[in-house]
């Protein structure tokens, strides 16, 4: 799994069996978000990050005609919401250097919430209190395996409960 472990985190399993079912832990996860929280996502190509993005971008209230699609080219978008959304792709950084310059620390202290994708490969760069999201490949073509690690005990308690899944320690 990417990022740091910790003891105290709390790690949920989903099973999605579609695009619908990763939308709706974006939104259900979106519900618990608050200024300043950072996602760091981790997983191979095609296996939902930037859905989850969509998901989290529908329950933030971004408006409908506002495209959420992966940053990969322009390595950042914003997108205004209840909070400001930051989407970051980190797939075509080198350094660590470069996430830095994109300026994701300064929108995060503005009350933004940050999303990177391709987030494992700075693990040093992000901070402890990282909410992280891997996603994989299932067995079926639109089968997804969702891990969630998160430190905050309360929320994603209240994350698992809202989609239906079982938390426990990491």
């Amino acid at each position: 799994m990417a990022g740091n472990t910790s003891a105290d985190e709390v790690r949920i399993v989903i099973r999605s069996d579609g695009p619908e079912r990763t939308l709706a832990l974006g939104e259900a996860l979106a519900a618990l978000l608050r200024p300043g929280d950072v996602i760091g996502l981790a997983g191979p190509l095609g296996s939902g990050k930037t859905c989850l993005v969509k998901g989290l971008a529908r329950g933030m209230r971004v408006p409908p005609d506002e495209p959420v699609v992966s940053p990969t080219f322009v390595l950042a978008r914003e997108h205004a919401g209840v909070l400001p959304l930051c989407h970051i792709d980190a797939y075509r950084l080198a350094a660590s250097e470069e996430l830095a310059s994109l300026g994701f620390e300064e929108r995060r202290e503005q009350g933004a919430v940050v999303v990177i994708e391709w987030a494992d490969r700075f693990v040093g760069l992000l901070p402890p209190e990282t909410i992280w999201i891997e996603l994989d490949h299932g067995d079926a073509p639109d089968a997804r395996r969702i891990t969630v690690r998160w430190g905050d005990e309360k929320r994603a308690a209240a994350l698992a409960a809202s989609i239906g899944a079982v938390a426990g320690r990491e």
